[in-house]
């Protein structure tokens, strides 16, 4: 875990991320917290994160969701070498 990061601050939005019920809270809640832009990268991320794990190419990625190559291969070094937070996120909503 990254020390800097971790702040009251950082926990108390954690916290109220974590106080959230369903996909309507989520979509409400974000939708205050975030600028459009900001949610639409975050959901790329993810989403990128899930077809490298599938073993899809930054090419096809690239493709299918206009993800930069900077942005794969951000999102490819946070799964090899990061916190292994998508793959535990992954894991639980995938079954696997």
């Amino acid at each position: 875990m990254n020390k800097k990061i971790k702040t009251p601050a950082v926990d108390y939005l954690f916290d109220a991320i974590l106080a959230l019920e369903n996909r309507d809270e989520c979509y409400t809640f974000f939708e205050d917290l975030c600028t459009v832009n900001e949610i639409l990268s975050l959901s790329q991320r993810f989403e990128v994160a899930s077809m490298l794990r599938k073993g899809e190419t930054y090419l096809s990625i690239a493709d299918k969701t206009g993800a930069s190559t900077a942005t794969i291969s951000r999102v490819n070094r946070s799964l090899n070498y990061g916190n292994d937070g998508y793959d535990l996120v992954m894991s639980r909503i995938d079954g696997n």
